[in-house]
């Protein structure tokens, strides 16, 4: 059974151009009809159906060509995206490494810089820090230099002993007496009232 379709339709169906349907009728291969003034072509209805078939397997090969290809694109852009990303990652860890040998480097400054301050302020402290040593040190005599003053007054052992355990029994705070260490502490001094 044919069907009455128009020039355009016609050329969508059978899949060729206008002037190929009107080269067509002129060569009474299609058959053709005038109405209102319009040019009117009768095509068979299993022509028509292959053809709506065929539409439709090309729009699907279409749609599929179409996916396949965005598809094709999103990667390329997401291969692109990587590609920056590790580019950035790649600088990001540069910049961190320079960072972190600047900071160092300053640290390492600061440390020299410290140590110098150091030993600067050493050399300025430590004679004074020793001379209280030293005075501390002065501030007692020992026992040997005790027997040697009042040697040198004429006194004899023992009487250096007595006058030692008279001072410590009467609370002269020049000899001092630890029990629990059983030691003597004799304050610097120039014993005129025991010479």
């Amino acid at each position: 059974m044919q069907r009455l379709v128009t020039t355009s339709e016609a050329s969508e169906i059978l899949g060729i151009s206008l002037q190929g349907i009107h080269y067509r009728i002129k060569k009474n291969q299609l058959k053709s009809e005038k109405k209102d003034g319009k040019l009117f072509v009768y095509i068979d209805e299993e022509t028509i159906k292959n053809s709506l078939k065929n539409d439709k397997q090309n729009s699907q090969e279409n749609i599929f060509e179409r996916v396949i290809q965005s598809k094709d694109e999103q990667i390329e852009i997401l291969k692109k995206c990587i590609k920056w990303m590790k580019n950035q990652h790649f600088m990001e860890i540069k910049r961190l490494e320079k960072n972190q040998k600047r900071i160092i480097e300053v640290f390492n400054s600061e440390i020299k810089l410290l140590q110098s301050a150091f030993n600067e302020m050493r050399s300025i402290y430590k004679p004074q820090i020793e001379n209280q040593k030293n005075e501390k040190k002065n501030e007692f005599i020992s026992l040997q230099e005790f027997f040697i003053i009042l040697k040198r007054a004429s006194k004899s052992d023992l009487e250096i002993k007595n006058t030692i355990l008279n001072c410590v029994k009467n609370g002269d705070k020049r000899f001092i007496y630890n029990k629990n260490s059983k030691k003597l502490l004799i304050l610097n001094d120039s014993f005129e009232d025991l010479i």
